[in-house]
């Protein structure tokens, strides 16, 4: 599906899932779709301020946000309203290219895009080469040695060959301002391409006519070492943005186009991906990824779901076990029976998730593209005033001047400085493990002086085991299988676990006090509605036995009836155990050696509380807290002036992790679409906190550096330039540098997480 593609073809309902997903409802019948397209053309910050006001302009388009980091846009539209052809019309009317993000075409067209911009750096190179050998005689003749007639004739070759580099090489900078011209605004192209076309004007003038006014230097050299310099930088920038902030991309990307799909007749014949449904027979090949969800039905191999799960070893998957979409058959050819395809898959949660994140913007950044237009403008009229300072002296310098004024201070740096490094670190989370659903949470999370840590769930397994049973009959024990079966809590999931739900008891009316427990209206066959409770003692209203709590590590849950006169009455008592996790000590260390003081709230009994604080180090712990304990226990602590985050099970902490500055949901029962937290870890190691919270310091430290070299930069070249001491080869260079040194910074970012300060071991 390129640019050329039907507008029929672009608006068929069946084609829309490939690049995006339904906002409520189904298909066309959707209340809105949430679709991802890529932009080619685009270069800064102003583009894409550019293409937003075009997509925000079309009726039925909700919402646009546009990266110029990632070059890709997020668009929420009306089926009923508009449809994906017109906006993206309204892309190309702006002058940009809109493809479908996720089209094997798109990617092609990018590619073929990418060889193109190689030619014109190579058609650049060997024309400036070429040049300066032609210009050399000029430099180091003596006043006599060069007639004027060879020096002529010189000129005439260096005008000759710069044509090519003026036509083919700098196309794409003409083209785009001539767009911005049209269309009455400003972009980074503006000033570069004004700068190429004076430069090459003056000296086509200095050419033909020696005697003239600008007749005394051509700058032929200046202008192929300038255009250049400054392809080498986007290239080089192209190709460090795509392995940095397009590892988001490339995760994102990972399902194959197509797969072998079991027809009628028993063969297999390779169909799109997005044609799968739930029961088609598929062959997965070593090296290719999971398309969907399901069972391998013949054969068996090695998974790698380092994606899904955070786990980097590979996972034995034999004959009869489950495969997750996204994940990489290693080893063998196998067949899989389809179960969940597209946004059932938990695949497709994480890629909803990393588009979300790579679309955003930090405050950093949106500050930068608010002075991007205003900063651009003002480039152009101090180009403006130097050339009218200098001109009364020599107007070909006058220009010349003004030419270095437009390259050089070209706000490129300026507007990559942040995105691309929160972008670099999102990549390098998302390789291990753990997803960024707010970028500007880095930025956060970097100033984070305590971390809150929830018990259940999170310093502990993610699971229970039931240890005992008491007074319960056969009916209590089914109908808290009934009742458990509702919630994700552990204690929940245990007895779920534990007693299988035979179906005598209908539950209604059910509703769930986090951390508390659940109440319910539930009724056997024919007989009479009651209404029970299962949960703490308190939340049950029924006593504690005295010296049931003897023991810290034993949760008790209760099963409780409430009578008419409001009386409850105890039906059964529930013993489960929990294990604080291994790495738990090692993470509390970690953080405390980074300067952050820790804490644990708990909705558990303070005994129980008080013991799993010690087996990790925290001397700072409170249990028996409600939800709203919890949360006002948090806005203490940010009443203090003390900058916190929360670590808690994503299913039970969700006011508290809304309510901290910056929070993580940790384990793999998380619903991703429903996860309030700003970073999700999807494995089961704590020490991805820890790892998280120093990668988002180095990440804020390189934005810092990133903008104090951009503004340095700046203070530095403009008054040289304006001074006239800095050619336009030299700024061209300057500029190219400027930018390829910010992407090269962040570039430190994705060779992986930071490990905390060794242990004694």
């Amino acid at each position: 599906m390129s640019m050329n593609t039907p507008a029929t073809l672009l608006d068929d309902p069946e084609e829309w899932p490939s690049f995006g997903r339904p906002c409520g409802g189904a298909g066309a019948q959707a209340v809105a779709w949430d679709s991802q397209i890529v932009l080619e053309g685009m270069h800064c910050a102003a583009c894409a301020l550019t293409i937003e006001d075009a997509l925000r302009a079309v009726p039925g388009v909700e919402r646009a946000e546009v990266s110029a980091a990632t070059r890709r846009a997020r668009v929420v539209w009306r089926p009923g309203q508009v449809y994906p052809s017109q906006w993206m019309d309204a892309v190309r009317r702006a002058g940009y290219r809109a493809m479908p993000a996720m089209d094997a075409l798109a990617r092609a067209q990018r590619q073929r895009e990418s060889r193109r911009a190689l030619w014109r750096w190579l058609v650049a190179g060997f024309c400036m080469m070429q040049v300066m050998m032609y210009a050399w005689p000029a430099y180091v003749a003596l006043p006599g040695d060069l007639s004027g007639e060879m020096e002529r004739l010189l000129r005439w070759a260096s005008w000759v060959i710069t044509l090519p580099v003026m036509i083919f090489s700098c196309g794409p900078f003409f083209s785009s301002a001539l767009r911005d011209v049209y269309l009455a605004r400003v972009s980074m192209d503006l000033p570069v391409a004004l700068g190429m076309a004076i430069t090459f004007v003056v000296s086509t003038a200095g050419t033909f006519d020696p005697t003239g006014i600008f007749g005394k230097e051509v700058y032929y050299d200046s202008l192929t070492m300038f255009v250049f310099f400054l392809l080498t930088g986007r290239w080089l920038e192209l190709r460090l943005r795509d392995r940095t902030a397009g590892a988001l991309e490339a995760v994102m990307n990972r399902l194959p186009d197509s797969v072998e799909r079991r027809g009628a007749d028993g063969r297999f014949t390779r169909v799109a991906t997005r044609r799968l449904v739930a029961g088609d027979t598929i062959r997965v090949l070593p090296g290719e990824a999971f398309p969907a969800d399901g069972r391998i039905t013949q054969g068996g191999t090695h998974a790698d779901e380092a994606l899904l799960t955070g786990e980097s070893t590979p996972v034995a998957r034999p004959e009869g076990s489950r495969v997750t979409a996204g994940s990489y058959n290693l080893q063998s050819p196998v067949e899989v029976q389809v179960e969940g395809t597209g946004a059932e898959t938990r695949f497709a949660q994480i890629v909803a998730l990393m588009e979300s994140a790579s679309l955003q913007k930090p405050r950093l950044a949106q500050l930068a593209d608010r002075m991007a237009r205003p900063f651009l403008v003002a480039v152009l009229l101090a180009a403006v005033l130097a050339a009218a300072w200098w001109w009364p002296t020599d107007p070909g310098h006058a220009l010349m001047v003004g030419v270095a004024v437009l390259i050089v201070t070209c706000p490129c740096a300026l507007s990559l400085a942040t995105p691309v490094a929160m972008l670099t670190a999102a990549g390098t989370l998302a390789r291990h493990g753990v997803l960024v659903r707010n970028l500007q949470g880095l930025e956060v999370l970097a100033a984070v002086d305590t971390v809150v840590f929830d018990k259940t769930g999170t310093l502990t397994r993610d699971g229970m085991a039931l240890k005992a049973v008491h007074g319960a009959d056969r009916d209590a024990l089914s109908l808290a299988a009934a009742l458990a079966r509702h919630s994700m809590h552990p204690a929940s999931r245990a007895l779920a676990a534990a007693y299988a739900d035979d179906g005598r008891w209908a539950v209604s009316d059910l509703r769930e006090e986090v951390g508390q427990g659940l109440s319910a209206t539930a009724r056997k066959g024919c007989g009479a509605a009651r209404r029970v409770r299962l949960g703490s003692a308190a939340h049950a209203g029924v006593a504690a036995p005295s010296g049931a709590s003897d023991d810290a590590s034993v949760l008790q849950v209760a099963l409780s009836e409430q009578l008419p006169g409001g009386r409850s009455v105890e039906l059964a008592r529930f013993d489960l155990t929990e294990d604080l996790r291994a790495e738990a000590p090692a993470t509390v260390r970690a953080l405390q050696r980074q300067g952050v003081a820790v804490q644990l709230l708990s909705g558990d009994r303070t005994g129980a509380v008080r013991r799993v604080a010690a087996q990790a180090g925290i001397a700072d712990a409170r249990g028996e807290c409600t939800p709203q304990g919890k949360l006002a226990a948090l806005q203490a602590l940010q009443s203090t002036g003390r900058r916190v985050a929360m670590v808690g099970d994503g299913l039970n902490d969700g006011p508290v992790l809304a309510g901290a500055h910056v929070s993580f949901a940790l384990g793999r029962a998380v619903p991703l679409a429903q996860s309030r937290a700003d970073f999700v870890v999807l494995g089961d190691s704590l020490a991805l906190v820890p790892q998280t919270l120093l990668l988002a310091r180095r990440t804020l430290r390189v934005v810092r550096q990133n903008l104090c070299w951009a503004a340095l930069y700046n203070a530095l070249c403009v008054p040289l330039a304006v001074a006239g001491w800095m050619p336009a080869w030299l700024a061209g260079l300057g500029m190219a540098l400027s930018s390829l040194l910010v992407v090269l910074n962040a570039a430190r970012l994705a060779r992986g997480l930071p490990a905390p300060a060794a242990e004694a071991a």
